[in-house]
């Protein structure tokens, strides 16, 4: 399961400006959306924006860049058309962090009871007793 991505139909936000250069056209600007997700420590929903700069050299058919280029390593127009879509892909989830946190100093969760750090009292904890040292915690106590 994927812990953040785009919603599945967000509009994205393209500014992008579209250049003839000798080998094709030179495709730069910026794409903006939202990115929904949970966070890897506590759970808690992520609902944030991001801005991804984009820069994709599409060659023309038949240009030196065939010849100079694996297939691959440039995008190619098909006729007089370019397709957007993998590079506006590519640069967005390349962005995304692999661990997102709702916030930097995230606590997370007790490891115990499963209530997250920040909901809980600072004296917080869950006294675990060996079971083979149970019988000397009973000689620790004081008696009032």
């Amino acid at each position: 399961m994927e812990l953040i991505g785009v919603p599945e139909g967000a509009d994205l936000d393209l500014d992008l400006r579209l250049e003839s250069v000798s080998e094709g056209v030179l495709v730069s600007g910026t794409v903006s959306g939202p990115v929904k997700g949970e966070c890897g420590r506590c759970l808690r929903e992520i609902n944030h924006s991001v801005v991804v700069p984009v820069q994709e050299l599409y060659a023309y058919e038949n240009s030196t860049t065939d010849a100079t280029t694996d297939e691959d390593e440039v995008g190619r127009m098909q006729d007089d058309l370019i397709d957007l879509e993998p590079a506006l892909r590519d640069a967005v989830v390349l962005t995304l962090p692999t661990n997102p946190l709702c916030r930097e100093d995230c606590p997370g969760l007790c490891p115990e009871c499963g209530v997250h750090w920040d909901d809980l009292p600072a004296d917080h904890s869950h006294q675990q007793i060996d079971p083979r040292w149970a019988g000397l915690s009973q000689l620790n106590r004081t008696e009032e």
